[in-house]
């Protein structure tokens, strides 16, 4: 294990692991500046009465009557602001709340997980408010400002849990700052609004470090937040906006180099945080155009539409969902329209729009964000191929007529979150068939916490009841796996395939075959190399699934296994998952097992 650790500490890299030591030593001595930071409690009228024509759009409808939360939970809207502090969904509240932030602990039992805290800490509510103030409802307005002064004066500057983390802090700038921009109130912003915004970007700035360490969405968001606030600032007159300004430019670009990759795919391998990146990156481009900044490098560009498409490719077009791939911890950034927090289309749209200048869906709901942001819809369509490669990320698309397969496979410049190579998700237009288990909580009981990214979850081979790749702490694995043998995608007449393998830390093998038509699935599975069992998994739709000796089926779909080798089980299970953030519900899983080396075919077919 020592060794595994070892490996791992390399693979993370030693400059992010110094960046993280410097942090924590920082902050636990007080060397870090953000111990001493000091700042006036904004209070106020932050933003102004609307006076342009009412804008005549759609708003959405959560926050009029409920709290939306993780984009599922619902709590009655009451007519004073929520309790920032109490966990809704156990009413527990953190302990010693008025202590500066980085006394309080990163992880409550009592409370439970900390993002029940931060939710509505992220601001979702103002756009919310702001939609409905600029078409003419002054009720909506002088919410937003009673909310956001009760927010601050129980939030006060780098007191309490919602200032623990930049990230949290970055999303509430750039949310203030879109609602801004929804209301026209950003060049005549008021004082209070202003002071907040700076308040933000000060306790940002002293630990990007940390957020960049992390290589993930941590680094873009607060960094994104920098160059907003930034230019905000400069352009209010405040001479410390530029400073600000500068540093968000430089590791936004930063960021957008080297972690989203070359091909779109992103370092956190999720569509959940996929969206969360290229929200945040759409936003910051708005931002810059609101004030003619100057525009971004080449490469920066070319990252963004690359990380578009491939977004757009994973979504299906029928109504937007995709693939439950990789962590999800039910963000959703930008919330501008009532579509499903499943459908990726608004996000695809608003990036489509600003990276390529082309329209990826055509007329509908996800048009609203680029009409409340002031962004043209564009005429000219997108045409891209539906089968396609992410190499870079380890993910390969094969799309015929209505039907699409998704191949995870190892490619892990950064760290994996959860064990699932060779995972496979079969879409058939708007229908997940064979899904992902998904995330449910970072903060759960150890069965759960062990349960979703593992192994057993995803729909692939286990070998000897165990996981993929060991599991060293909350959010990291070991012994990250590599494909020992790639055939890519291949199109033609109608057939698609694509085939990948790998072999583990303990010498199991694992070879993934596809072949995709416009009614069929085909997985060829060889495996060896393992000592007493390997057990093949297909998490299926919900549904009245029948077992025929080694066939099932639900009336409209079947589903065949064989081998060349005895199967010792073939059975239909209770599995779980998780399509929302602490939601779970039940869905059958059908577990094939074998005992010895061989090849397992497996036919999903559909009318």
């Amino acid at each position: 294990m020592l060794l595994t650790k070892i490996k791992t500490a390399y693979a993370l890299g030693l400059g992010n692991i110094l960046r993280v030591l410097s942090y924590r030593v920082g902050v636990k001595t007080g060397i870090n500046p953000v111990r001493r930071l000091q700042a006036p409690l904004s209070q106020g009228d932050f933003f102004a009465p609307y006076k342009s024509k009412p804008a005549n759009l759609s708003p959405v409808e959560a926050w009029r009557d409920d709290m939306l939360l993780f984009s599922y939970w619902r709590f009655p809207l009451g007519e004073t602001p929520p309790a920032w502090h109490i966990n809704p969904l156990n009413q527990k509240a953190v302990a010693n709340a008025e202590k500066p932030w980085w006394q309080i602990p990163d992880f409550d039992p009592e409370v439970g997980d900390i993002k029940q805290i931060w939710e509505l800490s992220r601001f979702d509510w103002v756009l919310a408010f702001a939609q409905c103030a600029a078409n003419g409802d002054a009720k909506a307005l002088e919410r937003l400002n009673l909310w956001l002064n009760d927010w601050c004066t129980n939030n006060p500057p780098y007191f309490g849990p919602n200032w623990k983390c930049g990230q949290e802090a970055s999303i509430r700038v750039m949310h203030l700052a879109m609602a801004a921009r929804i209301l026209g109130q950003t060049c005549d912003a008021n004082s209070a609004l202003i002071e907040l915004i700076h308040t933000h970007l000060k306790r940002i700035a002293p630990t990007i470090q940390y957020a960049i360490a992390q290589d993930n969405n941590h680094g873009t968001s607060e960094a994104a937040a920098l160059f907003m606030g930034g230019a905000w600032l400069c352009a209010m007159g405040i001479s410390e906006g530029k400073r600000f300004e500068r540093m968000g430019r430089k590791w936004l670009e930063n960021r957008v180099s080297k972690i989203v990759m070359e091909d779109g795919s992103f370092s956190q391998y999720s569509t959940t945080y996929h969206r969360v990146m290229l929200d945040t990156l759409s936003m910051a481009e708005v931002w810059r155009r609101h004030w003619q900044c100057p525009v971004f490098s080449q490469r920066f560009y070319a990252r963004c539409y690359a990380a578009t498409v491939w977004l757009c490719t994973m979504a299906n077009e029928h109504n937007g969902d995709a693939p439950n791939i990789g962590a999800n911890d039910g963000a959703r950034l930008l919330p501008l329209t009532d579509s499903a927090y499943r459908d990726f289309r608004p996000s695809v749209q608003l990036a489509m729009a600003l990276f390529a200048n082309k329209n990826a869906y055509g007329e509908g709901e996800w048009n609203l964000p680029l009409q409340w942001l002031g962004v043209a819809i564009p005429t000219d369509s997108l045409v891209e191929p539906q089968s396609k490669m992410f190499d870079k990320g380890g993910f390969a698309v094969l799309a015929v007529a209505k039907a699409k397969a998704v191949l995870r496979y190892a490619r892990f410049r950064f760290r994996p979150s959860h064990a699932d190579v060779m995972h496979v998700d079969l879409w058939l237009a708007g229908e997940n068939l064979l899904r992902d288990a998904g995330s449910f909580s970072y903060n759960t009981d150890a069965k759960w916490q062990e349960y979703f990214p593992s192994t057993a979850s995803h729909n692939t081979v286990q070998f000897d009841g165990r996981n993929q790749m060991p599991r060293l702490s909350r959010f990291l694995l070991g012994d990250w796996l590599t494909t020992s043998a790639l055939e890519p995608v291949k199109s033609a007449d109608g057939v698609n395939t694509v085939a990948a393998a790998y072999k583990d830390a303990k010498g199991a093998y694992h070879k993934r075959s596809l072949t995709l038509t416009e009614n069929k699935l085909r997985v060829v599975d060889d495996v060896e190399g393992f000592e007493g069992s390997a057990v093949l998994r297909w998490r299926l739709t919900p549904g009245a699934w029948q077992v025929d000796g080694q066939s099932i089926s639900n009336g409209k779909h079947s589903l065949t296994v064989s081998a060349n080798v005895a199967i010792s089980r073939f059975a239909i299970v209770e599995g779980w998952e998780s399509r929302f953030y602490l939601h779970k519900e039940p869905v059958p899983v059908l577990e094939v097992e074998v005992q010895q080396a061989g090849q397992l075919v497996t036919e999903y077919s559909w009318a």
